[in-house]
């Protein structure tokens, strides 16, 4: 941390003189939400800025210099994600930092406010590396401390979780005494800093967690459960909010008179401006900032200014005091000695102090504000809030300034932590009850002794009394002794056994170095008990091994590379060996982990007490023949994992054998030729290399006592390594840069190629969607979630389906029948993608088309849908069915035009459907229509008429709709100029005669297939059944039904 502190502070000096040279323009980026709520909105903060940018200037004039700040404005919205405000501030901030590096960075950053979006712009490992400062007036959340370029000028959620920590232990006689636990209630809903200031009291990492026994309730039911219940954990409650949450709380339970709740409301000015107290505020301690010195100011659109607006006007200020000093010192040219103030590798934005709008700030070494807290408490006197305490952050001390306040509690002092339990036991009464059963205890066994040696007694008291008195005091002695002995044998057993079954926490607690993995304790779930290691992101070795794309074998797992990971592995089991746990026992590749700078550590050790020793690949022969342990085990481990580094492959690899068991009896058992161990090709090896072979070799060696350690083997690791590519010759540094260009162009390899994969799968879900959805629902569904439904004014809607379409599934198979509509519909769709059009859907044998949306197309829709209507009818009149040959494919045709209203209905599989009479209608117009016929309405033929298209068309008269009445309808025929090879259709005596000849049609095609093609005797078909009633019934009852159509010889046509 030190020495990336250091870097940080070199970086911005060199920022800050990179921006004096951008003379005149000294720009600073304020980043910040831009919504209607957030006290730092960009709304708020932009005035107070520019304000604070004329008063820097006027203190450049009266210093002499000519110099004025420049301010960009850059807001980010998140009012169309989910979870809106600083949750969703990530995303938005960075990309706003990206947009800056392309077009200007600038000399200093205000903002953002959200802990999030802040935190991917400090931090070193995950962020973007931004190194210029960055002054926030927020960014609370305990991951952004210790940030080398980031200045926080509000408190952040380590002040408060430090002052929560030594008020606790902070104690004065007659007002509060020592407290050890608490309460702390996280509301669903919380503030950007209430949410932090929270965090940082829960996180089990931080002093509050470790130091103070406190429990964390999350719903208002725990909270009103731990109230009224007797045994409640503590009497404190720690809340985060405003007033008006204390007086939800009182409304809703009652509130016994030992508790007391702390709430948190740093930046509320009314505790100091409105004295009078709410009536709900009498038992509560509020945590505040102290009185601010621009209460009641109006500043922006009747707004009152609040501490976030005041915050980066002072930030400002900040960095224009920052800049002014460097640009005098530059004047100067360095005439003087500079102070240890203006030393260049001293941040100029730690250890400073300087006057604002917010009062006089103090920054401490990490650049964090410090401030004189105030507690303040409701008197019961006047109802006036008073101050009890003061806080001072910069020395973590506690200050009492009211020494004879009128608290609400009993003796005017704070209640004891610790609730008073009725049904507990005194000290007193437990020191009773131990001692009566010990008595007990002695007694029994002294009657027991006495009951059996009564002969002797008797005898005794029959030689004389003082040799009576004599035995009786004996045995006195010896039941105390003989009580002692069995209280020191308990206690000695179960010392044993615990020392036995337990492993020794105390020892893997203290265990930290660099290549072994932290122990943090254990956890009991109700299926066992597990240890808490510490976490390693990449993953064990054994699954970075085996990832050859993201770890390349040539250009990132070199020799080099490889030498490297056996160094932390040998390096870590060196010092775990010299420690008190002595042995690992269970070393493999998959217990090594990798961490994020790519370091191997070791874990799962200190096991070996409540675990029993493992036989697989990994173990040594000895203990593969007798069980147990060892240092030169674990030696005989590392050199497997080696080869395995070495080659890559799978454990203990080898081409004489593959299967795990039979590995493990050959090792076992050696054979009188030779000891049998995983392979390694000296003679292909570099001299380096052979080295290290020969070095894993020995580590492998069947006599344990030829193994080398630990310590020996991290320098022969150590020597290799320094040979490698005449690094006599090359320093550390060169190095490292050939290692980084190695690693960078393999990197943008690999970002290159799972860009292009995402890429193509990004355009084969694309594609995918647009088959099932139009393009704009889709594009709207991803972006936004949801689909506003859309009136269109005039649209065309085409209806069609199959004539006969029963009897042709009575005589099929359900294979055969989906088969058939699958070709129908698939030639279909490829003339559909001739013409402007939308397939909405099919239902069984329908087919629906609409056009005009979801794209309007001005009159096209109707001209569009009337080409692709006789594009579909001329392919059926050339369609064959593959079942049936010979048999004829009739389809109905029915189009109308209207407007229509359109939209996207449901979550799960969603469909974009149509609603409207003109879907009714063209619904009617096909039902009413003939087989081979394109049946139009008027409104229809009126757009057709209105373009330049010259389609010809029939005129069939007046036609019965459902819901409609009668209307004028037409036969549409083909386009002038333009053949069609439009079928024949049937008359109406042509048709009703053919309607009653298909199934005897159908019956003849499928008797002639033969029986080796699936005839009529084998299929199993709803036409069986009727064959059936054919045999037992009359022929006339037994006819299949066709398509039930009133069709009379007047042009007037019923439904």
């Amino acid at each position: 941390f030190t020495s990336t502190c250091l870097i940080f502070t070199c970086l911005l000096s060199r920022m800050l003189d990179k921006c004096m040279k951008s003379k005149p323009k000294y720009t600073m980026n304020i980043v910040l939400l831009e919504d209607q709520t957030s006290d730092w909105s960009l709304r708020f903060v932009k005035v107070a800025v520019l304000q604070a940018i004329e008063a820097d200037w006027q203190l450049n004039i009266a210093a002499g210099l000519n110099t004025k700040l420049t301010a960009n404005f850059n807001g980010f919205n998140t009012t169309l994600y989910k979870r809106r405000g600083c949750g969703s501030s990530t995303c938005e901030g960075v990309e706003i930092l990206k947009s800056l590096h392309v077009s200007e960075v600038g000399c200093a950053m205000l903002g953002p406010s959200c802990t999030f979006a802040t935190f991917f712009m400090v931090d070193v490992e995950i962020g973007l590396t931004l190194t210029i400062p960055i002054i926030s007036a927020g960014s609370f959340g305990l991951s952004c401390d210790y940030k080398a370029n980031l200045t926080r000028l509000l408190p952040p959620a380590r002040k408060i979780s430090n002052f929560f920590v030594h008020f606790w232990n902070f104690t004065r006689h007659g007002l509060k005494m020592h407290w050890g636990r608490a309460y702390v209630y996280k509301k669903a809903d919380q503030t950007e800093d209430c949410f932090w200031y929270i965090n940082a009291l829960e996180a089990p990492s931080v002093q509050f967690a470790v130091s103070i026994s406190r429990e964390m309730l999350r719903s208002n039911k725990e909270l009103k459960k731990a109230i009224q219940s007797e045994d409640r954990h503590s009497n404190v409650f720690i809340l985060c909010g405003t007033p008006d949450d204390i007086t939800t709380i009182k409304n809703e339970t009652t509130i016994p008179p030992e508790i007391v709740f702390i709430l948190i409301d740093i930046y509320n000015h009314g505790y100091h401006t409105n004295m009078t107290a709410n009536p709900s505020m009498d038992n509560v301690l509020v945590l505040t900032l102290p009185e601010r010195q621009y209460n009641n100011t109006v500043f922006y659109n009747n707004t009152e200014l609040n501490d976030y607006m005041a915050g980066y006007h002072d930030g400002v200020l900040l960095f224009g005091h920052v800049l002014r000093q460097r640009l005098i010192r530059e004047l100067r040219g360095r005439a003087t000695q500079p102070t240890a103030t203006e030393l260049p590798d001293v941040n100029p934005f730690r250890n400073v102090s300087f006057q604002g709008m917010g009062g006089h700030y103090v920054l401490d070494e990490n650049g964090d504000r410090d401030v004189n807290f105030s507690v303040i408490y409701t008197s019961t006197i006047d109802k006036q809030y008073k101050t009890l305490f003061v806080f001072d952050t910069s020395i973590n001390e506690t200050r009492v300034e009211d020494s004879t306040p009128s608290l609400p509690w009993p003796g005017s002092q704070l209640p004891d932590d610790k609730p008073i339990n009725p049904n507990d036991l005194k000290t007193e009464d437990i020191i009773v009850i131990v001692l009566s059963v010990s008595v007990m205890v002695v007694t029994a066994i002294a009657l027991i002794f006495y009951r059996s040696n009564m002969h002797h007694i008797n005898l005794c008291v029959l030689t004389s009394v003082q040799s009576h008195c004599y035995l009786m005091k004996c045995l006195t002695h010896l039941c105390v002794c003989l009580f002692i002995i069995i209280i020191i044998n308990i206690i000695i057993i179960f010392t044993l056994l615990l020392s036995h079954f337990k492993p020794d926490y105390t020892t893997l607690l203290r265990i930290d170095y660099y290549n072994l993995t932290k122990f943090y304790g254990t956890v009991k779930f109700e299926y066992g008990l597990f240890g808490v290691f510490e976490f390693c992101e990449r993953g064990s070795l054994r699954y970075v091994l085996n990832d050859t794309i993201s770890y390349p074998e040539k250009t990132f797992m070199d020799l080099e590379f490889k030498i490297s990971v056996m160094y932390d592995i040998a390096k870590g089991m060196s010092y775990l060996h010299s420690s008190n746990i002595e042995v690992h026992g269970r070393l493999k590749s998959s217990n090594c982990v990798v961490d994020n700078r790519m370091v191997v550590k070791i874990t799962d050790f200190g096991c070996n007490t409540i675990l029993n020793p493992c036989k697989d690949l990994w173990t040594a022969p000895e203990h593969l023949r007798k069980q147990g342990i060892s240092q030169k085990g674990d030696v005989y481990s590392f050199a497997i994992i080696a080869q395995e580094i070495i080659l890559r492959k799978k454990p203990f690899f080898t081409q004489a054998c593959s299967d795990i068991a039979e590995k493990l009896s050959m090792v076992q058992y050696p054979s009188q030729t030779g000891f049998f161990r995983p392979d390694l090709n000296f003679e292909t090896a570099a001299e380096n290399e052979a080295e290290l072979y020969m070095l894993i070799k020995n580590c492998w060696e069947e006599d344990p006592e030829r193994r080398p350690d630990f310590k020996k083997i991290e320098g022969s690791l150590g020597k290799i390594f320094s040979n490698l590519h005449n690094q006599a010759n090359e320093s550390y540094m060169d190095n490292l840069i050939r290692r980084l260009q190695m690693y960078s162009r393999n990197l943008e390899h690999l970002v290159e190629e799972r860009t292009s994969l995402y890429k193509a799968e990004r355009d084969r879900a694309d594609k995918l969607n647009f088959l099932l959805l139009p393009a704009p629902v889709v594009r709207s569904l991803k972006e936004t979630g949801s689909v506003e439904p859309e009136l269109f004014d005039e649209v065309t809607v085409y209806f069609s389906d199959i004539v006969g379409f029963t009897t042709l599934c009575q005589y099929s198979t359900p294979m055969e029948v989906v088969d058939m509509l699958n070709d129908i519909y698939k030639n279909f769709d490829r003339i559909l993608d001739h013409h402007d059009v939308y397939k909405v859907e099919t239902i069984g044998d329908a087919y629906m088309v609409a056009s005009g949306l979801p794209r309007r197309n001005g009159n096209r829709h109707a001209v569009d849908i009337a080409h692709m209507a006789l594009d579909i009818l001329a392919f059926v009149g050339t369609f064959q069915l593959q079942h049936l040959p010979g048999i004829p494919l009739w389809i109905r045709i029915g189009v109308h035009s209207g407007p229509c209203a359109a939209g996207v209905v449901g979550n799960k599989m969603p469909r974009y459907c149509l609603f409207g009479d003109t879907v009714n209608t063209a619904s009617r117009m096909e039902s009413t229509g003939l087989p081979l016929r394109i049946h139009v309405s008027q409104p229809t033929i009126n757009i057709l008429q209105r373009t330049d298209c010259k389609f010809e068309y029939e005129q069939r008269g007046e036609t019965f709709l459902k819901g409609k009445g009668n209307e004028m309808t037409y036969w549409l025929t083909g386009v002038t100029g333009t053949e069609y090879n439009l079928p024949t259709p049937p008359t109406a005596e042509n048709f009703q005669r053919l309607k009653q000849d298909l199934s005897e049609m159908i019956v003849s095609s499928l008797e002639n297939r033969g029986p080796g093609t699936n005839g009529m005797e084998k299929r199993k078909t709803l036409s069986t059944r009727v064959r059936r009633r054919e045999t037992n019934g009359s022929q006339e009852d037994g006819l299949p039904e066709y398509l039930h159509l009133a069709i009379t010889d007047i042009p007037s046509t019923y439904l």
